[in-house]
């Protein structure tokens, strides 16, 4: 199996670009994926899911040119989990999906 990741959704922010020591550029923004289910009492209910997405070189190039807050957007890529020490030293996690692809909808 592959680690493998399809999401559909709106961008949830405009992107965060940095641009590195090394010229690559790094973008971040979040996906919001909606989804609506019954519940045992008959009543629509809809889930909203945010997903934080990463991406580098090209692609990240391509998301600060063209990707603004409210855009649809398809995305491709891997699931990636981290973690940190922030200010404090507390350890934080992250999961995240690095993507290798992108579409405009």
């Amino acid at each position: 199996m592959k680690n493998r990741v399809q999401l559909i959704g709106n961008v949830g922010n405009d992107p965060e670009v940095r641009t590195l020591e090394n010229g690559n550029k790094l973008a971040h923004i979040t996906i919001a994926t909606n989804e609506s289910y019954k519940n045992e009492k008959g009543e629509k209910v809809e889930q909203t899911e945010w997903h934080r997405v990463t991406a580098w070189g090209k692609t990240a190039e391509i998301i600060e040119k063209y990707v603004v807050k409210g855009k649809e957007v398809a995305i491709e890529g891997k699931l990636s989990h981290r973690s940190y020490e922030d200010k404090n030293g507390e350890k934080k996690y992250i999961t995240e999906v690095v993507v290798n692809e992108i579409l405009f909808l």
